[in-house]
């Protein structure tokens, strides 16, 4: 039996990790640097912080992005284009934070953030309990 049988767990958690928990994972991440910036806001300066959780947030949705574009995604065509529209929706948002910053407009970003990771983790849960595993390629 391993010394710590909790880093034994992660270890092996880590290597069996599916594409859909990754995603949540990568944007639940974002939400909070996101918040973090939401909290330690400093009046309407657009400071180092936000610069970095924007542009670490958008990093997140081109990936996305690129990934429904691809001829192989494994998404029907109907979610595809509406995925693709609110990542298109997701960088304005962006934009307009960087160009006119205000605490108040990074809620939408956060929410939507949120609402996609939850939405990835139920259908994580629907598969395991279905018994069937997770898609490893696949995004969203």
């Amino acid at each position: 039996m391993p010394k710590n049988p909790l880093k034994a767990y992660e270890k092996v958690r880590k290597q069996t990790i599916s594409g859909r928990e990754i995603e949540a994972s990568v944007l639940e991440r974002a939400s909070i640097r996101l918040r973090r910036c939401q909290e330690n806001w400093k009046g309407l300066k657009f400071d180092r912080d936000l610069d970095e959780a924007l542009r670490f947030n958008q990093r997140v949705w081109d990936i996305f992005h690129s990934d429904w574009q691809s001829p192989r995604s494994a998404l029907p065509a109907e979610i595809r284009r509406d995925l693709i529209s609110l990542s298109i929706f997701v960088r304005k948002k962006t934009l307009d934070i960087m160009a006119y910053p205000e605490v108040r407009k990074l809620d939408i970003l956060i929410n939507i953030n949120e609402n996609l990771a939850k939405g990835l983790r139920s259908g994580i849960e629907n598969q395991e309990g279905a018994g069937m595993e997770g898609p490893s390629e696949e995004t969203v």
